[in-house]
């Protein structure tokens, strides 16, 4: 999965600036741009200042807000000079996520605080996209962009909203812009960037659909895998993830994460849930690990961390884990994790099936 997300951002300003080039002699100013309060030279410059923004997230690395600071053009900078500052701060923006580590994580308030490279793509790429179809419904021009961009701000960054035949119409009802068939319009709404939950020598990054997609069809998800990783159980939990957002019930908080390891940025393995808690506010875990990484205590560092963190929601009652009689690893993670066995089912011809145990509260660290 090479695509991190700078030639999307480039491609989607090429397109953006040369449609709105060849109306630059209109008047923006007196053009009020779409549903927008704002005017088209308005949202113009702020498309560029969130390109100069998120380049900005990146390069110093923020880690507790927005770096201080705000793009304005020069008095008298008609409409050309403000498509020559997007086309610049684009540039900017997608050298910003090339010299970007993989693991770096810069701050945005929604919802979980931060943010990695692939998703301030993400936002860059829906800021020229939604903006570009604001100014030009204000100007009376036809725009269409390349479906593959929409597909890209959605699978990263609208991980809740089921996908449709169109990517382009289902970012636009997204973000209240459109109407879809059998669907109730949109009034507020939010993107949304993958979770991230630290683990002591571990941090478990949430798996988008595009991550999951690419997983589950033999891919790397954009992670730098442990020799022998990822393992089949976590190719099979992508699918699942994927699954569940192609119907339109992916909850990203109850998904699917990848341990990487801090000493390396290597992935190591896959844990998560296998979907929203029950009516009883129960929610099933799983996990599996490369097996070079198995027997260092790993599984359970991450799975003390990713239980405290689910058990400190109001929606969640007690976590479940079921594991097979002869896996004894695997008990012995969970058990030292704070679960207890809680039943066993009885198999064909009496065989011992299944072992299930359950935590209701908190693990101790």
């Amino acid at each position: 999965m090479a695509d991190m997300g700078a030639e999307r951002v480039e491609q989607a300003v090429a397109g953006a600036v040369a449609l709105l080039r060849a109306a630059a002699d209109r008047d923006w100013d007196g053009a009020r741009a779409g549903t927008l309060e704002w005017s088209c030279s308005r949202t113009a410059e702020h498309v560029a200042g969130d390109l100069l923004a998120y380049a900005g997230q990146l390069a110093g690395r923020a880690q507790e807000a927005y770096v201080p600071f705000e793009i304005v053009l020069d008095e008298g900078t008609g409409n050309a000079g403000a498509l020559d500052v997007i086309g610049t701060a684009g540039a900017l923006f997608a050298a910003a996520i090339r010299t970007t580590p993989r693991e770096v994580r810069a701050f945005h308030p929604y919802p979980f605080r931060s943010a990695n490279r692939e998703g301030f793509a993400a936002m860059g790429v829906a800021e020229v996209l939604l903006h570009t179809h604001d100014i030009a419904l204000g100007l009376g021009l036809p725009y269409e962009p390349a479906p593959e961009l929409a597909e890209f701000v959605l699978t990263r960054i609208f991980p809740q909203v089921r996908p449709g035949p169109d990517h382009w119409r289902t970012l636009l009802w997204a973000t209240g812009r459109g109407e879809l068939p059998g669907r109730t319009k949109v009034t507020e709404w939010r993107w949304q960037n993958d979770l991230v939950l630290p683990a002591g020598r571990l941090v478990l990054r949430g798996v988008t659909p595009a991550a999951a997609a690419d997983l589950a069809a033999g891919g790397d998800g954009g992670f730098r895998w442990l020799a022998g990783g990822p393992y089949e159980g976590t190719r099979d939990a992508a699918g699942m993830l994927l699954k569940a957002y192609e119907k339109g019930v992916h909850r990203p908080e109850f998904g699917m994460f990848v341990l990487v390891r801090r000493e390396d940025g290597r992935a190591i393995g896959g844990m998560g849930f296998h979907g929203v808690p029950d009516e009883e506010d129960r929610a099933e875990i799983g996990y599996d690990l490369v097996a070079a990484a198995r027997g260092h205590g790993y599984a359970t560092e991450a799975l003390r961390a990713l239980a405290s963190w689910a058990l400190a929601r109001d929606d969640v009652s007690a976590l479940l884990a079921v594991v097979e009689p002869d896996n004894l690893p695997s008990q012995a993670v969970v058990t030292r994790a704070g679960f207890r066995r809680v039943s066993e089912d009885g198999g064909a011809g009496g065989d011992t099936g299944p072992l299930a145990y359950e935590l209701a509260s908190a693990p101790e660290r």
